[in-house]
């Protein structure tokens, strides 16, 4: 008797809403029953009434919504080069070969300052803090203080530059993500700082003869 009163009233139910008060939501349920199958949507959609009908209805592709929000947070703020751009007009493995400049390269030992050669002449350090800036959280005073770029524009040292991070983490990224951009038609060779570690670079020196 029991199953028979809760059947009887559930079929008085559907017929009800489908009846008189959701012909406008027909054309929604059309789709919805082919996944859900009418029974479970139409018990949905007498919650939806009840909580003032399509309110509930869109905020499904929410988790959509989510990872786009969440990509946008990987990116760094726009008065920094974005990840694609990097990726963009950076040589790949196969063009780097064709330069002299990536012969023999080597990262070198990581730690937090990079160094960067084959630099254009009109580089300068704006150029530079646009591209490396992205690898620190200005945020934070402590990274804001340990971020440094020295340019070199006369002598030898034309063309070259010295820039510190953060730390050795944020360092190897950008030497992981920056090696063979292209800035100015010239393709920039990213390596880790050699004064870091001089003895171990006076051994490699040695080797290298």
């Amino acid at each position: 008797d029991v199953f028979e009163q809760l059947q009887h009233v559930g079929h008085k139910k559907i017929e009800f809403h489908i009846s008189t008060e959701i012909p406008a939501v027909l054309q929604i349920n059309s789709e919805k029953e082919e996944k859900n199958g009418k029974r479970v949507y139409l018990y949905a959609t007498t919650e939806e009434i009840n909580n003032t009908g399509f309110g509930r209805i869109f905020p499904a592709p929410s988790s959509n919504d989510k990872m786009e929000t969440e990509e946008e947070d990987d990116e760094i703020p726009s008065e920094f080069i974005s990840r694609k751009d990097l990726e963009k007009n950076r040589l790949s493995r196969e063009e780097m070969e064709k330069f002299s400049v990536f012969k023999n390269y080597e990262p070198g030992d990581p730690n937090c300052r990079i160094y960067v050669k084959n630099l254009a002449k009109q580089v300068q350090e704006k150029d530079l803090k646009f591209i490396f800036g992205r690898y620190v959280d200005f945020q934070s005073e402590v990274e804001r203080n340990m971020f440094d770029i020295r340019l070199m524009k006369e002598g030898r040292m034309k063309g070259q530059a010295f820039i510190g991070l953060p730390n050795e983490k944020a360092a190897a990224k950008a030497l992981k993500e920056a090696n063979g951009y292209v800035l100015f038609e010239k393709p920039m060779v990213v390596q880790f700082a050699r004064s870091a570690r001089p003895k171990q670079d006076a051994n490699e020196g040695k080797r290298k003869k």
